[in-house]
């Protein structure tokens, strides 16, 4: 599977990203923003450190003026493009891949990195192509600078709080940032080792919070706070311990945001219908965009948005600008001090029958002319081409769409009866093709069945 993906660029490193590999994706790169000035960061992978060195010098012998800003988290990343006047830059990091995994997050001008942009370089990397000049390296440490610039941007607190870093790039930034803003911080896992050796660096899954609960409830938490290997996605737990749905988590912050104001909120395809739901009662306009970090980024921008969103842990926000998990567990530490207990905030939020993520290995290269095909055969629905197919009700969905990341489709529905929920069900597998049906019903969860 190509490791030019549609939001970033990753691999297995050493395999997929060899040391040549990144080179020409180093130049390549520089082709696109040959003379100008680029941020490179890179997380706590232990592949991470050579990659980031191989980017910086093809940079700088492409003539970029790179502006090395160290081992960082992917927030920190974002701060410094804003704040050194970079016309783009490249984040090393696989976000929250297992450690074996690396990547690069690319940012190439003022708007998110897109489709063709990243298909432009691969086509770059295939023939080799590099320009030359006079560039030149500076060190310049933001970290320090960008606790004081967030914490300028969030409330103070007092609550007790745990933080269960996963041992990535937050390790030693997001204590330090809820400290300073006096929350008392519980430390878990935050002792920076790119192994992941105490969980693996995807707050989305719920088993991925459970010592996180155990810790919340050992030590009277109100809240526990965990984050990904780089730090722009996050996962909560509440009071009780239990992992909650991010779905929930972007209900009570649309609703924050829209207390004292009206505009645009963003929520992914996959996300509950409750959200949008939700955002229309609190006097929000809620706008669906396809999964993946760019493509919400990009209709947070284009929006003038007051908050995104997306199910698994992205949340942007107006006053930054970006997408930060720590800035999310400081936004969550401000609605339970504001509104008091987290379970119970949650509770109160109409819930309906909601799948996990069904996801189901595809290793041939036609996941596209499949999707096509599946549209096709459900043309009497009007399906929603926005990410994948999707069919819409008034009282539910199902949806088949294609990773970005890894080599699989994922199928998700929601309906507000288990009658309904075995309907759409089964008028999504009717148009899959065979031995994609099969794959998929076995997989399926026996509500859908």
């Amino acid at each position: 599977m190509s490791i030019f993906k549609a939001c970033d660029i990753r691999g297995v490193a050493g395999k997929d990203l060899t040391d040549e590999v990144t080179r020409r994706i180093a130049l390549a790169v520089g082709v696109m923003l040959a003379g100008q000035k680029v941020v490179v960061g890179g997380d706590v992978r232990l592949s991470t450190p050579a990659l980031q060195q191989i980017i910086i010098e093809g940079l700088a012998e492409s003539g970029c003026q790179v502006v090395d800003i160290g081992t960082v988290a992917t927030p920190v990343f974002y701060y410094a493009l804003q704040t050194t006047g970079a016309s783009g830059g490249v984040m090393v990091t696989a976000s929250h891949n297992p450690a074996q995994y690396n990547g690069f997050k690319l940012v190439l001008g003022p708007k998110p990195v897109s489709e063709e942009e990243i298909a432009h370089i691969g086509q770059l990397v295939e023939v080799n192509a590099r320009t030359h000049g006079a560039g030149e390296v500076m060190q310049r440490p933001v970290i320090g600078e960008y606790i004081e610039y967030t914490a300028s941007k969030a409330r103070a607190g007092k609550l007790k709080v745990v933080i269960d870093a996963g041992n990535g790039a937050t390790a030693t930034i997001a204590p330090k940032l809820f400290h300073k803003l006096g929350y008392e911080v519980i430390e878990l896992n935050c002792t920076p080792d790119g192994r992941f050796p105490h969980r693996p660096p995807n707050p989305a899954l719920p088993e991925n919070l459970a010592a996180l609960g155990e810790a919340v409830c050992t030590h009277g938490a109100t809240v526990g706070i965990g984050f990904d290997g780089d730090g722009d996605r996050v996962g909560v737990v509440d009071e009780n311990g239990r992992p909650l749905d991010n779905d929930d988590i972007m209900v009570l912050m649309a609703r924050q945001y829209l207390a004292s104001r009206t505009g645009a909120i963003i929520y992914d395809a996959k996300c509950s219908m409750v959200v949008p739901e939700e955002v229309a009662k609190a006097g929000g306009r809620p706008i669906m965009a396809r999964a993946g970090h760019t493509f919400s980024k990009t209709a947070f921008i284009q929006e003038q948005a007051l908050f995104a969103g997306e199910i698994s842990g992205h949340f942007f926000f107006r006053e930054l600008g970006y997408d930060d998990g720590m800035f999310s567990g400081l936004k969550i530490c401000e609605l339970v001090t504001e509104h008091g207990s987290l379970a119970a905030q949650v509770d109160a939020i109409p819930n309906y029958l909601l799948t996990p993520d069904i996801r189901v290995t595809y290793l041939e290269s036609d996941k596209e002319a499949v999707l096509d095909q599946v549209a096709g055969r459900l043309t009497a629905y009007t399906p929603n081409r926005i990410d994948g197919v999707r069919i819409e009700f008034a009282d539910g969905w199902g949806m088949i769409r294609a990773s970005v990341t890894e080599p699989l489709f994922t199928l998700r529905f929601e309906a507000k009866t288990p009658k309904r929920l075995k309907e759409i069900t089964a008028m999504l597998l009717a148009a899959l093709p065979t031995g994609l049906r099969e794959a998929v019903i076995a997989k399926l969860p026996a509500e859908c069945i």
